[in-house]
C-alpha cells in the first residue's frame, strides 16, 4: 500500500511515475472521418499499444488506461457488444508482447459483469505477465471510482467488522488498502483526450491531488508527440500538495 499525497509529500519526478487516461474520442474520431464508429474503436486499441511503448521508452512506472466505465453499459447494445470483443481480441492478442517487454498487466473494476471467456482470459493474462515490473499496465474496466470507494468500504468491514461500531478508527489508511489500485501509488498526471472537461467518475479518490492535462486530440491521434506536450505541461507545474511555494523549495531534495 502507498501512502496517500493527502498525508505525505511524494517525489515530483521529471517524468510522471503514473499517468493515467480517459481514452476519450473513438467514435467522434470515425464520425469525422464518414467512417462507422467500430473503426474509432479499432484505432483507438492501436494507440494503446502506442501510448505502452510511449510510457516504456520515458520510464513511466504504471499507466493506467479508462478502458470501459460502469456507465458505458448505457451505449447501443451492439457498441457494448464490439467493446468487449476488443478486450477479448486484445486480450488474446497482445498479452505475449506485454509479457516480452517487462509489461506486468492488471485489470481493475467489476469483473463479474463481464462473461466467463473474458474473465478467463483476463485471469490468464494478468497471470502471465505478473512476474514483470518494467511497467505496471492497468486497464479500468467496467470501473466506476464511487463503485470503487464503495467496494473498499464493505471489503474494510467485512475483514473489520468491529469498525462499525467504532467508525472515528476508520481513516485513509485503513480505507486505502482496500481501493483498486491500492498497488499503486497515486497518480502523477491525468490526460484526457477528446475535448472533454471533466474525469468521468475515474479515479476518485486516488486523483485527489493529482495533475490534470485535458487536450481536444481524439485517443485515435494521440501519439507519441502528445504525450511530450502533456509531459511537458507537467513539468511546468508546481506540485505543492497543500504546502505554500516556499514551504516546498526549503524540502530536501
Amino acid at each position: 500500500m502507498h501512502t496517500s499525497s493527502t498525508l505525505d509529500i511524494p517525489v515530483a519526478p521529471v517524468v510522471p511515475r503514473h499517468v493515467a487516461i480517459i481514452m476519450d474520442g473513438n467514435g467522434r474520431w470515425a464520425t469525422e472521418r464518414h467512417l462507422p464508429r467500430t473503426a474509432g474503436h479499432h484505432q483507438g486499441v492501436q494507440a494503446v499499444r502506442g501510448a505502452v511503448e510511449t510510457c516504456v521508452r520515458q520510464g513511466v512506472e504504471y499507466l493506467t488506461l479508462f478502458a470501459f466505465s460502469s456507465e458505458n453499459w448505457r451505449r447501443p447494445q451492439d457498441e457494448v457488444s464490439l467493446l468487449m470483443s476488443l478486450f477479448l481480441l486484445a486480450l488474446e492478442r497482445e498479452v505475449d508482447k506485454l509479457r516480452d517487454h517487462g509489461v506486468r498487466l492488471r485489470v481493475i473494476g467489476d469483473l463479474s459483469a463481464f462473461n466467463t471467456k473474458l474473465q478467463a482470459a483476463i485471469e490468464a493474462a494478468q497471470a502471465s505477465t505478473a512476474h514483470n515490473t518494467r511497467l505496471n499496465l492497468t486497464i479500468a474496466a467496467n470501473y466506476g471510482g464511487r463503485w470503487d470507494i464503495i467496494q473498499a468500504m464493505q471489503h474494510l468491514l467485512n475483514a473489520r467488522p468491529d469498525l462499525a461500531q467504532q467508525p472515528a478508527q476508520i481513516d485513509e489508511s485503513a480505507l486505502s488498502s482496500y481501493l483498486a489500485m491500492s498497488f499503486a501509488p497515486e497518480p502523477d498526471l491525468f490526460i484526457r483526450t477528446g475535448g472533454e472537461l471533466r474525469i468521468s467518475n475515474f479515479l476518485l479518490w486516488q486523483l485527489a491531488y493529482t495533475e490534470l492535462y485535458f487536450t481536444d486530440e481524439y485517443w485515435p491521434d494521440f501519439d507519441a508527440a502528445a504525450f511530450e506536450r502533456a509531459f511537458a505541461s507537467y513539468r511546468q507545474r508546481e506540485r505543492r500538495f497543500g504546502r505554500t511555494s516556499g514551504q516546498i523549495q526549503t524540502l530536501p531534495c
